[in-house]
């Protein structure tokens, strides 16, 4: 007879786990609270606009593919991909504006327009972000990291010198800052501590991996949206059999001496082998578990990633200064993120993110049109006023845009906003976080809970907020993660 898997919470993490398991035969259950799937990945169709609303851009694609490719699928018969040539655009107050390319000579001829050193430094930083990938990505991404016997049996052994050349004791900004003189151009590498829910200053300079991962690995858009990873990956789990049950709110996890044993619903229970909580660890340990009052205590303790508000803007006009991806920085970049993080307060000058999916898919908005999608970060949830926030960050918004020649002031014909709160009660995440917990520290960073309960036998974890952390391509290993331990690896 087939083992058993119940997983709470059908978010990417959650899915992938689910087709892995699946795959090699478990009989897999999925409980979503929502009415829909995807978790931080959904969204939305509505006056002829389609927006995405968690995720924008995709990396990292070889991840995804193995979803389908274990199952003994063709991933090209589920999902496109498009490898966008323009990463980003990046835009200052003072008026300058620096394209991201992938091409990494259009990228070196971008940087040298406005310093030429920085521009020089481009080949050695690129060569030094790869350096570091290289010696980490195997063991602190592609593998369970807390488990030793899977390092004894894959005889994957991490390198003890290695760490030492790995920027683990310096910030991504003070890497940044030794490469490229010139403020903006660390600003642009600096943002992507963000993709962590973390502040440069703060988080080890290792992260800086991810610069590598987006500019020279690649960055993608999936025809149609991101969001058809999500219908892809349902598709594959209807074929291997995987049941999803949509409106089921979780309300316990039965644990007896310390073995998960099966989940409440309501008065109903339900008996498995083994318990996958897709749900932020944090909230999992302190409304899921009775009980390990300790536990509860020390995951209050860790210190929540960075927030968000979403504004997803129907816009009357397409403006052609901007493209997929946009970016426009806060004036005091260090500011921004002291308070955020530490006054716990939403700044009066904001880094301004804007994703325009209809400027690859004219599906995505009538025409004429534009579909934005509109992030900006904020501290996680401690009580603030949203309503009041919403309309100061709004106007913060257009005058900034505004700054740049963009006037929506008149040109919004459809609006719905996401808070912090609103993070929170939709999903659960821990006061409002987006990625779980920050990486503001080198201990934080490296010591993500794991994939496995220590103390629970047969309860796992997976998403963003555990190993190896948040976004599209890391929650799906998290998630293949937890069915190698079950399985055995």
């Amino acid at each position: 007879m087939s083992k058993k898997v119940a997983i709470i919470g059908a978010g990417l993490g959650g899915l992938s786990a689910a087709v892995h398991l699946a795959a090699k035969g478990y009989e897999v259950d999925i409980y979503e609270k929502n009415d829909d799937i995807g978790g931080k990945l959904g969204e939305v169709n509505i006056d002829g606009f389609r927006f995405d609303t968690g995720p924008s851009v995709v990396t990292m694609i070889d991840v995804i593919k193995d979803l389908f490719i274990t199952s003994g699928k063709n991933p090209n018969d589920y999902l496109r991909f498009k490898k966008l040539e323009i990463i980003n655009k990046n835009f200052f107050d003072d008026g300058c504006e620096i394209t991201s390319f992938s091409d990494f000579e259009l990228f070196k001829s971008e940087i040298s327009k406005i310093d030429s050193i920085s521009a020089t430094n481009l080949s050695s930083y690129f060569n030094k972000i790869e350096s570091i990938y290289r010696k980490t990505s195997d063991i602190f991404l592609f593998s369970p990291l807390h488990e030793v016997n899977y390092f004894i049996k894959s005889k994957k052994f991490p390198n003890l010198l290695d760490f030492t050349s790995i920027d683990a004791f310096t910030t991504m900004h003070n890497v940044n800052s030794e490469f490229f003189p010139n403020p903006k151009i660390q600003q642009i590498f600096d943002r992507y501590a963000t993709y962590n829910g973390s502040s440069p200053y703060l988080a080890p300079g290792t992260l800086n991996l991810i610069a590598f991962v987006e500019l020279v690995l690649g960055a993608y858009y999936i025809e149609g949206g991101i969001f058809r990873i999500v219908d892809s990956i349902k598709k594959l789990c209807e074929e291997l059999n995987v049941r999803i049950h949509t409106k089921s709110m979780v309300d316990k996890i039965i644990v007896t001496n310390n073995k998960a044993k099966g989940i409440k619903i309501g008065s109903d229970i339900f008996e498995f082998d083994y318990i996958i909580s897709n749900s932020d660890v944090v909230y999992t340990y302190s409304n899921l578990i009775d009980g390990y009052e300790y536990i509860k205590k020390k995951t209050n303790k860790l210190e929540p990633s960075i927030s968000g508000m979403v504004f997803l803007w129907g816009i009357d006009d397409d403006f052609e200064i901007l493209d997929h991806h946009n970016v426009f920085y806060a004036n005091d970049y260090y500011k921004e993120f002291q308070t955020i993080f530490e006054y716990k307060s939403v700044p009066d000058d904001l880094t301004i993110y804007i994703a325009i999916t209809s400027k690859n898919d004219k599906s995505h908005a009538p025409a004429g049109k534009s579909n934005f999608f509109v992030l900006v970060n904020m501290p996680y949830n401690v009580n603030q006023n949203w309503v009041s926030e919403v309309t100061r960050v709004r106007q913060l918004i257009i005058n900034k845009l505004l700054k740049h020649g963009i006037d929506i002031r008149n040109k919004i014909i459809y609006e719905h906003v996401y808070t912090p709160k609103d993070l929170e009660s939709r999903f659960l995440s821990n006061k409002g976080s987006i990625y779980g917990i920050s990486s503001n520290s080198m201990f934080t960073a490296f010591k993500r809970y794991g994939n496995r309960a220590r103390i629970i036998k047969n309860l796992f974890f997976t998403g963003g907020s555990v190993h190896p952390g948040g976004g599209i391509p890391l929650v799906i290993l998290s998630g293949k993660n937890c069915a190698s331990i079950i399985d055995g690896f």
